[in-house]
């Protein structure tokens, strides 16, 4: 089974932009998540996954809020990216190599995981790295 071309970029749109999805899906009225939240990861979250679950721990380490508009979501052809880069804490302490990203809905804590994926080529953190996921980081519905 697949979605129809025009359905993937409608729910890319409405998970990642909050464009409702005509007759079928509407962005919460009363509390809506105004953003998603990126995290980093050692080593594959997998599917049974939480937002803590591999996630890296690097002094200063954060997950990053990316707001839930065109302005910090690219969605074409069935795929999303970031609208800019995504800069995460840099490095103060420690090292951790990472391997995959997470989108989620928590700032911190056990967030529920939308998606994840590899992050190629792997970053090597160390102190004074800053850590990035560029526009080229996709997503895509098929």
């Amino acid at each position: 089974m697949s979605k129809g071309n025009t359905f993937e970029n409608d729910f890319l749109k409405l998970i990642f932009n909050a464009t409702a999805i005509a007759n079928i899906a509407d962005n919460a009225s009363a509390s809506p998540l105004t953003d998603l939240y990126y995290g980093l990861h050692t080593s594959d979250p997998g599917e049974t996954a939480d937002q803590t679950t591999n996630e890296t721990t690097y002094t200063s380490y954060a997950r990053v809020a990316v707001a839930r508009t065109g302005g910090g979501h690219t969605v074409s052809a069935n795929s999303v990216s970031p609208a800019s880069a995504i800069n995460f804490p840099a490095c103060t302490g420690g090292t951790a190599t990472i391997t995959h990203f997470t989108v989620g809905t928590a700032a911190s804590s056990t967030g529920k995981v939308l998606y994840y994926g590899p992050v190629t080529p792997n970053i090597a953190v160390s102190n004074g790295v800053t850590p990035q996921l560029t526009t080229a980081t996709a997503i895509t519905e098929d």
